[in-house]
């Protein structure tokens, strides 16, 4: 069904364009939210579109459509839309390459999850929340499947599939008057989220949170529990968007070669990882996907490229050209980062610290710069190695690009969020900034 759709639109704009890409995407999910203890919201759907780039006089023009019956509509007006464009040569489509294989990303189990059976999942989610004495505020399920064929007139046609589950769990808890918070979520390319152990460690955390003290303003080494750290990284890998390199939005702009981070650490933006959440066979215009290194023990190698920005600044796409949907063109984007650190500290190295959870105003840093201020959510003092008493309120404020020269890796377990793929990381000399 997939290739005849693609045939259709093919058809429909082969011989009025001088080069054209089509991307189908259709998909199955289904997503549940409770309020509180009771499921609010509930969602089965079916979707399926058609998305259609052509180039036609060095001038480029997109168009969509999710009615199969208008595929020859989408096609002209894709060819109409060129007319608003500006010549641009820049714009070019991915070239045939040899099309590697991804593993694990697929689960059959989704064919067999039923509505029923997924609310039933996080119906008994929220009920082991409540049995260790926590009130939900709120959570979420959602299971989803996917294929996608992208088609071009160099003769790319790479035809890919995956699944994705997740799971999110908020709760609360009150005594003598005192409330505490928690939240964290699973997710995973197969159906083995542990909603139980999910519920019974987010309460947990939320319990160790109450009976606050407040901490001495200082410079600490800090330790940035997965959230807090997915949270500050997210504005150290902007830097390494190429458009915003080429755009002078990067403090690492002419740097490629200079040591930028701690030597222990390499990252490598991985699309081929095995059960990685953005892995797949090809980016979203048709370029096989490609490890990067996008730091080496330290050291800057790579920024990250779709054909377009690549083509502008000379070098050749680092296949991170990815969109959501059929409904968007490709914008640059990382798939999943992989930070590994060749030495790792032990939280019993700690004389005196802080560990946070969760930073809350993480995307008020300055993109450019790396400054950020930001609150510490479910944080605790280390003290000879060990946490000890939750922090009130407190501010942590710094570089990020400063911290990551020193940053270690701490030993823990490695998980994804997001993109990130990371243990839990100590940084040296933040300022935290107690309050009463």
């Amino acid at each position: 069904m997939i290739y005849e759709i693609a045939q259709k639109a093919q058809k429909a704009i082969e011989n009025d364009c001088d080069a054209y890409e089509i991307y189908i995407d259709e998909s199955k999910s289904i997503e549940l939210d409770s309020r509180k203890e009771e499921l609010n919201f509930v969602k089965e759907e079916i979707e399926r579109g058609v998305g259609i780039r052509v180039i036609k006089d060095d001038k480029v023009g997109f168009a969509f459509t999710s009615n199969m019956d208008k595929i020859a509509e989408a096609a002209r007006q894709s060819i109409e839309n060129t007319k608003l464009n500006k010549v641009d040569k820049n714009y070019t489509f991915a070239e045939v390459d040899t099309v590697p294989q991804v593993e694990k990303v697929y689960d059959k189990k989704f064919g067999e999850l039923s509505l029923d059976e997924s609310i039933e999942f996080l119906k008994t989610t929220i009920d082991t929340a409540v049995d260790s004495g926590c009130d939900v505020t709120g959570s979420g399920f959602s299971a989803s499947e996917g294929r996608s064929l992208i088609l071009n007139s160099n003769g790319v046609s790479i035809e890919d599939e995956g699944t994705g589950f997740g799971l999110a769990l908020s709760v609360t808890i009150q005594k003598d008057g005192e409330i505490a918070t928690a939240y964290d979520s699973q997710s995973s390319r197969f159906f083995d989220l542990d909603g139980e152990k999910l519920a019974n460690e987010v309460c947990s955390l939320a319990k160790s949170s109450l009976d606050t003290k407040p901490i001495e303003t200082n410079d600490y080494n800090v330790v940035l529990d997965y959230f807090a750290a997915t949270g500050l990284l997210q504005t150290f890998i902007g830097a390494f968007n190429g458009e915003n390199v080429m755009r002078g939005r990067s403090i690492l702009k002419d740097k490629i070669g200079t040591e930028i981070a701690n030597p222990n650490l390499t990252l490598t933006d991985n699309p081929l990882l095995e059960k990685g959440i953005y892995s797949a066979k090809c980016d979203g215009e048709g370029s096989v996907s490609q490890k990067t290194d996008l730091i080496k023990e330290g050291v800057l190698n790579s920024f990250i490229y779709d054909i377009y920005t690549a083509n502008k600044e000379n070098v050749k796409t680092t296949s991170n050209g990815l969109r959501g949907s059929y409904l968007t063109t490709p914008m640059i984007a990382p798939t999943n980062l992989e930070f590994k650190f060749s030495e790792m500290k032990d939280l019993s190295e700690i004389g005196k610290g802080v560990l946070t959870t969760s930073v809350l105003g993480s995307h008020t840093a300055n993109p450019i710069s790396g400054d950020f201020s930001v609150e510490a959510s479910n944080a605790f003092k280390i003290e000879n190695g060990e946490l000890t008493d939750p922090i009130n309120k407190a501010m942590i404020s710094g570089n990020i690009f400063e911290i990551m020269k020193n940053v270690e890796g701490l030993k823990s377990e490695i998980k994804q969020y997001g993109s990130f793929i990371i243990p839990k990381l100590l940084v040296h000399n933040l300022r935290v900034v107690g309050q009463n």
